[in-house]
This record gives structure tokens, sequence and C-alpha cells, in this order.
């Protein structure tokens, strides 16, 4: 009997609805509600937490709830911000194209266009370090140091200047060390990278421009989460150790680990375009280093990138094979690459260390991490969606 109190008869369950019954019948041919037989009467009878749970759903799309869940998967935006955005396929930061800021500009001149539009020059010769908060930091992975660095700092918030674009620098060149396990420098990011690894010259131009490309790239995942931490009034490192922990994921920052796989195998394998279907069907079927669901036509920054490796790729046969694998991947998948896959043949092909391209895209990310932190801070609107219920429906505990 206890179980027939959980069941609605149709004229209940379409008066719940607030639908008539031939629309709550055409619900059920439609798999959106069930019903459940009524003993031996053909009467059918339908789960009362079936019939609240579409109930919700549908109150909830009358106020937009549904709209809200297609805008948190690649959908409309849900904030605004004067810092960066994606618009018929090109890539702006203050409404500057990124493509051609990196043609000559630093991270350090990116991170003030960022912050406040240039208005201040925050990297000065003679900024201060914290060389402090780098001490015991473990010989792990590059995001172990650098993760660890940030809660050094976050556990003690007064070491930082108040305001969190005067602390900025700091953090970014400690950041830097941590990642390279270097002493905190003054010196251009992008140098620092390229002295780390034991880069020439061009090398280093191509990491100057890889850090401008990645420098923020509007309402991203790690991005979304700094947001987050910010509003609710924590530190700078703290939002920081948020968006470091964000980007460690395979579907965020993961993916350029997930492209170098893909090349290693396909340059060692007597058939590169049989390895390259092999990888993607069983081990990384999400295309890792391809596609972009904001770049319909290709993403702009892996362009770039892959643009001027091929102006270094004469007279290095390792590039050249790497580029090569890359273009037929992009034709055997018939998709284009993102910036993932740019920093895994970067990395790779100049013998930098297993990791190196995701320092890169932590640093240079970092300056936007940073702009959208004090963006956040200095609206001081804490970030707290609504969930919709979907789980069940009972009366009393039993």
């Amino acid at each position: 009997m206890a179980a027939m109190n959980n069941h609605l008869s149709a004229p209940d369950a379409a008066r719940l609805l607030g639908v008539s019954l031939p629309t709550l019948y055409a619900y059920v041919s439609r798999g959106l509600l069930t019903s459940v037989s009524n003993g031996t009467s053909r009467r059918k009878r339908y789960p009362q937490e079936d019939v609240l749970r579409l109930a919700a759903r549908k109150n909830d799309a009358k106020r937009g709830g549904q709209t809200a869940v297609a805008a948190m998967h690649w959908g409309l935006p849900v904030l605004e911000t004067r810092i960066s955005h994606i618009v018929d396929g090109r890539l702006l930061y203050r409404g500057c194209d990124a493509t051609a800021l990196a043609e000559s500009a630093t991270l350090e001149a990116i991170a003030g266009l960022l912050w406040d539009d240039g208005a201040i020059d925050h990297f000065p010769q003679d900024a201060p370090a914290v060389p402090q908060a780098l001490a015991g930091a473990p010989d792990g992975p590059p995001l172990a140091r650098a993760m660890f660095a940030m809660a050094s700092l976050a556990s003690v918030p007064a070491t930082m200047p108040a305001s969190m674009l005067q602390s900025g620098p700091a953090l970014m060149r400690l950041l830097a060390a941590a990642l390279l396990q270097t002493a905190p420098s003054a010196l251009p990011l992008h140098r620092q990278l390229a002295r780390a690894w034991q880069a020439g010259a061009e090398q280093a131009e191509l990491i100057r421009a890889a850090l401008v490309l990645l420098a923020d790239h509007e309402l991203n995942a790690s991005t979304f989460a700094v947001r987050c931490v910010a509003s609710t009034g924590a530190s700078l490192p703290a939002a920081l150790m948020a968006g470091l922990a964000a980007l460690s994921g395979d579907k965020h920052g993961g993916g350029g680990a997930a492209a170098r796989r893909m090349l290693t195998q396909a340059l060692a394998a007597p058939d590169a375009g049989a390895a390259i279907v092999a990888y993607y069907k069983t081990v990384a079927p999400e295309f890792a280093g391809f596609g972009h669901p904001l770049y319909p036509d290709g993403d702009p920054r892996a362009a770039y990138l892959l643009e001027r490796l091929s102006a270094l790729s004469r007279g290095h046969p390792h590039l050249a094979a790497i580029l090569a694998v890359c273009a037929t991947a992009s034709e055997l998948l018939d998709v284009r690459p993102n910036a993932d896959l740019a920093l895994a043949a970067m990395e790779l092909a100049f013998g930098w260390p297993e990791g190196a391209g995701w320092s890169v895209f932590a640093l240079a990310r970092s300056a936007g991490w940073i702009a959208h932190a004090a963006e956040q801070a200095a609206s001081a609107a804490l970030i707290r969606p609504r969930a919709r219920y979907i789980g069940r429906h009972r009366r009393d505990w039993q």
C-alpha cells in the first residue's frame, strides 16, 4: 500500500504538471515520464517523484534554467568582463587581436593590458620577489611546486600587497621560479623559460609569442574557478591555486600531454596514419590537440604558432617530421589543430623537458587569472549559482 501512495493517477499527475491528459500521455510516449500498471486495472499510475522532477524541470525552463545549463556548455555568456572575448574566430584582449600582439609584445606587456589597459607599468626591474615562498618546495613536477608556492602565500596573505594588481608581478615571477625550479628573477618571463630550457634566440621568440597567445581565453574552466574563489574574498594566491588545480585536468591543460603522446607514437610507428587513428580510437577519443568549439574555422593561436614552427623547420628534419604528423592527423580527423597541439609540437621538437608546454600555458594564463580575480573582487559580487535538483522526492523519512 505504501508503494501505491507514491504513485499518482493520471488526472493528479496532469494537474501537478499543469497539462492536459493528452499531453500527459504524450510525455509518456516521448520517454519524458514513466507509467506503471495499477494491479488488474487498465488505468496507469505515475511515480510521484518522476512527476515532481518533470514539473521542476518545466518550471526551471520557464525561469531560464535550461538556458543557464546550455550556457555552461560552450553556450551563452554568463557574466560580464572587459578583459577578453572571442568573436568571429578571433581572440581579443581588450579589443586588440591577440595574434597581432604576438608579433612583438611580451607577457609582461600583455599582463598590463589585461589588468588595467596598460595604464601602469607593473613590472619594473626592481620589483620585489618573494623567494621565501619557495623554501621547502617539493622536487616533484612543476604543478606540485607551483601549487606549493601559492599555498604557502595563501596561508599568510599579509606577505603580499593588499592590491591584487600590485602583487601580480611578484606572483607571476614566483610562479615562473616554481615551474622552472630556479630563483625568482626580474628577467623577462620568456627569457627565463628559454634560459632554463637552454633554448636559443629563435625558440625564445616562439616562447614569447606562445605566452602572449595563451595569456587569457575568456571564461574557460580555470578562469571561472579563479573568479569563483576571488568572489569569496579569498587572497590572490588562493585564487591562482584554484586556477592551477583546474588547469591540471586532462580536459583543460592536460590536452597538450595527450597530444604529445600522439605525436610520439606516430613518429615511432611505421605507418603514422594508422598510429594516429588507433590512438584516437582507443586512447584519446576526444581528439586531444584538435578542434575547439569556439573556433569552428580553426584555433588562430595554433595557426599562428604552427606557421612560425613551419618557418623554422628548414634544416630541422625532426621538426619537419612533427609538423607532417600534425598535418596528417588534421586531415585524417577532418579537424584543425588547437593550441594544445602547437605546444606539444614545440616541446617535442626542441627537446624541452616533458611538461614544458604545460608550464608555458600555466605561466601565460596566470596573467589572465590575475586580471579576472581583480575584476571579480572589484565587483563585490559572490558567484553562487543555483542547482536544479533531479533526485528523489520523499515526503517522509522511512
